[in-house]
């Protein structure tokens, strides 16, 4: 309960390692784009390729060790969207968000998390929204909508975020005055989805919305997402926020979309002759010089990318902690990624003509899916004035942080 001396959980066994993941991927990729065309129809993942990601493990990249995750290092966790992206963006994108989610079990009871997370399948997710949370007896009284839920349709139990009142309505409030926010953790049965995710691109994510009226959440099952007061795991990795998690996986998915892409019309470029051309877009020295430099930008926003995440996680490691300038730096990084990345998806795009247009082409949906991840939160061109604003010593937003 807040304010109670948290549990802290042991470190775990050294048996639970996080090499391989990648070819875990190779080995799953022929389920993720089989299913590909059903889940841009259905827009959600097939049960048949959740349940071959949870056997793999996928649900479980950054659950504590503890609890049975693989609490993998946040490169290994970047690469596993990077590839898995490649062949699906909503896959990577449901991926990304349920395994962030899940991070939440290094801040509750051990018992609260181990049956939480006690099954393979078990997946959380949560949207964005506002609840209210009545403190009774044991727990609290929940109402509230929440919505972009992605993965909800998957999901076992879902989170929402809400502000904490007394019995006597106060809303309780922190030392600085300001509200105070928990996340509810509850069945996903308790809140039926409602269809809103009527999109051009991430069709597959359904990130549709929910709502609860008079939940009874027991204490144990709710959180104060990324208080280190309420951390009980002493790895490392839940030094980092989730907010810094979401960042860096989202980038990842635009990568793995703009190199799929370009590797797609790098492809296109050898074998197709325009009309009213008499020669290959491969011969062409304009579409020569195009590849080379998208290459660039391309390669120089994935370096940019992971070599923050390697030298952020790196001082994490040996400090134990995150500090606000590592966190800006992940910010920036993110975004500058997701931008870069947009720009690459959108060349490649433009050149391949007209062959692009086709929903049976490599480009169509990849295209769309970039621009709904792009129109997202962590693409935000403000993150860029939050990070020019604490360089230049003023003071900066940090909700995002």
């Amino acid at each position: 309960m807040k304010g109670e001396p948290a549990e802290v959980i042991d470190d775990p066994p050294a048996d639970a390692s996080s090499v391989g993941w990648v070819g875990r991927v190779a080995a799953l990729a022929p389920c993720i784009a089989g299913a590909a065309d059903e889940i841009e129809r259905e827009r959600r993942l097939p049960d048949a390729l959740v349940g071959a990601m949870a056997e793999a493990g996928f649900f479980r990249l950054l659950l504590p060790r503890a609890v049975g995750g693989a609490e993998v290092d946040p490169l290994t966790f970047s690469e596993v969207l990077q590839e898995i992206a490649r062949i699906d963006g909503s896959t990577a994108w449901c991926l990304g968000q349920t395994s962030v989610c899940a991070m939440v079990a290094a801040f509750l009871p051990i018992a609260a998390a181990r049956e939480l997370f006690l099954d393979r399948r078990s997946i959380l997710t949560w949207g964005s929204g506002t609840g209210h949370a009545t403190a009774v007896d044991g727990g609290y009284r929940v109402t509230g909508g929440w919505s972009f839920a992605s993965g909800g349709h998957n999901a076992t139990w879902l989170g929402g975020h809400c502000v904490v009142h007394d019995r006597d309505g106060s809303q309780r409030r922190g030392s600085d005055g300001s509200a105070l926010w928990r996340t509810m953790l509850f069945p996903a049965a308790a809140a039926p989805m409602t269809d809103v995710w009527q999109v051009i691109g991430l069709r597959g994510t359904g990130s549709d919305a929910y709502a609860v009226t008079d939940l009874f959440v027991p204490e144990s099952y709710s959180v104060a997402r990324d208080d280190p007061g309420e951390r009980r795991e002493r790895g490392a990795l839940y030094c980092l926020k989730t907010d810094n998690l979401f960042a860096c996986g989202f980038a990842s998915v635009a990568l793995g979309l703009a190199r799929r892409m370009l590797d797609d019309f790098i492809a296109l470029a050898k074998d197709k002759q325009p009309r009213g051309h008499a020669q290959a877009l491969c011969d062409s020295a304009a579409v020569q010089t195009d590849v080379g430099e998208l290459e660039a930008r391309l390669r120089g926003a994935r370096l940019y990318l992971m070599g923050t995440i390697a030298e952020v996680w790196d001082a994490v490691e040996r400090s134990n902690d995150i500090t606000l300038d590592q966190r800006m730096s992940i910010r920036l990084a993110a975004t500058r990624t997701i931008q870069e990345a947009a720009a690459v998806a959108d060349a490649a795009y433009h050149a391949a003509g007209a062959t692009a247009i086709f929903t049976r082409s490599a480009f169509e949906r990849r295209f769309r899916d970039m621009h709904a991840l792009a129109q997202q939160l962590q693409a935000r061109r403000s993150h860029f004035e939050t990070v020019g604003k604490f360089l230049l010593g003023l003071d900066a937003d940090t909700a995002f942080l």
